[in-house]
């Protein structure tokens, strides 16, 4: 009986202290990249893909060395140049007179998976690439922690989240 009441005081301390404690955001740690093209047009689409692979390719290195978000905030910043520069070059070599726009900012996204991961939907900062008028179909994915830019059969593919609450309630009865 003991053990009963105390596990329903814990329930009960635990549901009033989520619903008093302030809210974090929970999509603070993920950076989003979100590649918007011209026109749902087959050539704008296609084009869209082959900036896609050449960005993952081009970030992966820098990528798969940060420590956090706000690392791949200023990478993004400080890249910002030569990533417009690449998209730029993919687009006229296509025969695109277009170019492409780079800027980080905070949107809405749908519930998305990758592998074992689901973010819900909701709002994350974003790498935002516009290429031409970006009125097409879209293509995204998570830069940080890296979901786009690591092979997916590596283990590091595995992102495990903890729970205080858990772990605390674990060790309550060991």
């Amino acid at each position: 009986m003991k053990k009963f009441v105390f596990i329903l005081v814990v329930i009960i301390g635990l549901v009033a202290l989520s619903v008093f404690l302030p809210k974090q955001n929970e999509n603070y740690e993920y950076l989003r990249l979100h590649i918007r093209a011209n026109s749902n047009l087959s050539v704008d689409q296609n084009v869209k893909y082959e900036i896609r692979n050449e960005l993952v390719k081009f970030l992966t290195p820098y990528f798969s060395e940060l420590k956090s978000k706000e690392q791949a905030i200023e990478m993004v910043n400080n890249l910002t140049p030569t990533l417009e520069r690449v998209c730029d070059e993919i687009l006229l070599n296509n025969g695109f007179s277009y170019k492409s726009n780079v800027k980080i900012n905070n949107e809405y996204f749908p519930t998305r998976t990758y592998a074992n991961t689901t973010l819900e939907s909701g709002y994350y900062d974003a790498v935002i690439i516009e290429l031409g008028e970006a009125q097409g179909d879209n293509w995204w994915c998570v830069m940080y922690p890296p979901l786009c830019f690591v092979n997916k059969n590596e283990e590091s593919m595995q992102i495990n989240f903890k729970s205080k609450i858990v772990e605390w309630f674990d060790n309550l009865f060991d």
